[in-house]
Formats: structure tokens, sequence, C-alpha cells
């Protein structure tokens, strides 16, 4: 039986494309909440009228911004061109020689005290588990990309890799 790694048949099931929008999850929006309110509480004793209101908008409005902009990350796997796209910054899957869904311990570990400073990491605080991808290029060792279906992602790039190597 031919195997392209490690798949029977060399090609695997399946749509090759994949597409993510990371959003931050509804708790931090819950946990503004009260922020927002205990910050904007403080400026009642120590300011008059109508300035602790204000304040306290201005906060609400400063959470908000923040919060839509760790939100606006989006993670895409296109297979008319064969690259991912993360970050804003383009990986030829051609590259690639090696995928593997982390979970959340491995991917602390990559992103902490393993990691390579030379490697592409691209992920956000909420997000506790990983792709990693193992490049032949020579500058970078590495992309982890921060997801919340890694085991999908990791079968997209799989399913890539697959299509574009020649069965044996």
């Amino acid at each position: 039986m031919n195997t392209v790694r490690g798949v029977p048949g060399g090609r695997p099931p399946g749509p090759a494309h994949y597409r993510e929008r990371l959003r931050v999850p509804v708790a931090w929006w819950l946990l503004a909440l009260p922020v927002v309110l205990v910050l904007g509480a403080e400026f009642y004793e120590v300011l008059s009228s109508p300035w602790p209101p204000v304040i306290i908008a201005g906060f609400a409005a400063a959470c908000a911004v923040l919060l839509i902009l760790l939100g606006r990350a989006e993670i895409e796997v296109d297979v008319r061109d064969g690259t991912l796209k993360a970050g804003g910054k383009t990986l030829r899957l051609a590259t690639v020689n090696n995928v593997v869904a982390l979970d959340e311990r491995q991917t602390a570990r990559l992103r902490g005290p393993s990691a390579d400073p030379t490697a592409y990491l691209y992920s956000r605080p909420y997000l506790k588990r990983s792709v990693y991808l193992a490049l032949d290029d020579g500058g970078v060792p590495y992309w982890l990309i921060g997801t919340r279906h890694p085991a999908e992602l990791a079968a997209v790039v799989e399913r890539l890799l697959a299509r574009e190597e020649p069965v044996a």
C-alpha cells in the first residue's frame, strides 16, 4: 500500500481549504464590564460631575477597541496557490516537511522555554493549542500557528502536502 506522509493511498479525503477567524472569547467581554465599572467608580470619589461618567465611557471605549483589535485575526490555507496565510505573512506549503497538531502543554513549551527566536509564532493569548510546521527553508526553522482547531488545520495542510508529492 502506498503512503504519503502517513496517509494510506496518498490522498486524504476532504477539502483542502481552511479558514478560521480568531475572535476574543465572550468571557473576556464579560470580564471587561466589571473592570470598567470598578475603575470608573474610583473617579466618583475624587471628581465632580460630569467627569466620572465621561471617564467610564472612555474606559469602556478603550476596552472595546482593545478587544476588537485582539479579535481581528485570521488564518487561511488556500488550495489554489498552496499557501498558508497567518498574521500578514504567507508560507509556501512546498517548504513544509512536517506538520503536527499540538496540545496545550506542547504549545506552552514552544511559546516559552523551548522557543526558537528565529521561528515565526502567530498566536493570541486566548489560544491554548497550535499547529507546528517544520520547514526546509534555511532561515526560519518552523511556524507555530495558534488555532482553536489544530487537528483540522493540520489535516488540511497534510492534504495539500499529499497532493504536491508524487506517490511512489
